[in-house]
């Protein structure tokens, strides 16, 4: 088959039956199927497989050299549906003379410019995506800047535990297992600054607690 042009994005839906095809958007890939085109040699085939099995004999033998006959045939069958299809695809996409795409008419097609919007975008489109991303980015810093946990309770998703026996506490102050103090003072040796009994370092001048 010789070179077609409008060929670079398309899918073969081509069956025994007969020949379709399915052409894509070069820029969003949008899809455009063409019309059902019956195979002579498709329906032959039928009617001899159809034939055979009612009544066998010479009959189920031609169905067998369906095979055959399609081999002989289905190519150029094919390759003539594909033009004729190719045809069609070229009157509903638009071809963009300069960067060479085909594009659908519907999205990817400036029409006051004669040219893709790859190659000419849509001011009115960009600016309107423009605003748009730029009130997310603000929305997302001015999120920043404000305090979000405010009136919101963090010690209540703190699990904590009882120092001595381990026990889950939540907020108490006293272990309600075994009656200890959750949070025990201690002194440094060094300094004398109170810290609680977990801390391994004062935190005042870094002695290492007893």
């Amino acid at each position: 088959m010789g070179l077609i042009e409008f060929v670079k994005n398309y899918e073969d839906l081509s069956t025994d039956r007969g020949y379709q095809f399915k052409f894509f958007c070069d820029k969003c890939g949008g899809g455009w199927v063409s019309e059902f085109e019956t195979s002579v040699t498709g329906v032959a085939g039928g009617l001899l497989r159809a034939a055979g099995s009612l009544f066998g004999g010479v009959i189920r033998k031609a169905a067998d050299s369906e095979f055959e006959i399609r081999r002989l045939t289905q190519g150029a069958g094919h390759d003539n549906a594909l033009r004729k299809s190719v045809e069609q695809a070229k009157q509903r996409f638009k071809k963009c003379s300069r960067c060479g795409l085909w594009v659908c008419p519907e999205t990817c097609w400036n029409a006051d410019k004669g040219l893709c919007e790859q190659c000419a975008p849509d001011l009115m489109e960009e600016a309107a995506a423009a605003q748009a991303e730029a009130a997310k980015q603000q929305i997302q810093e001015k999120a920043t800047k404000t305090d979000q946990t405010q009136g919101v309770d963090l010690s209540a998703n703190i699990k904590l535990r009882c120092p001595s026996c381990d026990a889950p506490v939540g907020g108490s102050k006293f272990c309600p297992e075994c009656g200890a103090p959750v949070s025990p003072k201690v002194k440094c040796p060094k300094c004398g600054t109170e810290a609680k009994a977990q801390v391994k370092f004062c935190p005042e001048c870094g002695q290492k607690m007893a």
